[in-house]
């Protein structure tokens, strides 16, 4: 994945154009496969145009709680962040501090790293 938990992202389209934030999780696109599947199974795969972030402070949406029996929930109008998909976020860089693209380099001890394709440093 080029954008990871903890990561500090940009968006760059929609609403909260602009704003910057840390992920907060990563939702893998996940697709249900219908086909040669064994009885009572289901083939899943994963599928990158469903894949989602949840970023703090950004897609804030209200949601209105009520009592569900004994259970101690928060009750009344709850804000919090719904996911946004990850095409419409970009990485910022911790070395230039802008919104940039995400390459790979192999290192000479075989360990793959992300890579800031505008000012070429190591990300992770």
């Amino acid at each position: 994945m080029k954008i990871r938990k903890g990561d500090t992202v940009e968006v760059i389209a929609g609403d909260d154009k602009g704003l910057r934030g840390t992920v907060h999780r990563v939702i893998p696109g996940r697709a249900v496969l219908r086909g040669r599947a064994k009885k009572g199974q289901r083939q899943v795969a994963m599928d990158p145009n469903r894949t989602r972030v949840v970023v703090s402070g950004i897609n804030l949406v209200k949601k209105h709680q009520r009592r569900t029996g004994d259970v101690r929930t928060q009750v009344g109008i709850i804000e919090r962040e719904a996911p946004i998909h990850i095409s419409n976020v970009a990485l910022v860089c911790p070395h230039c501090q802008k919104a940039t693209r995400v390459g790979y380099q192999v290192l000479e001890t075989g360990s793959k790293v992300r890579v800031c394709k505008r000012c070429h440093q190591t990300i992770d």
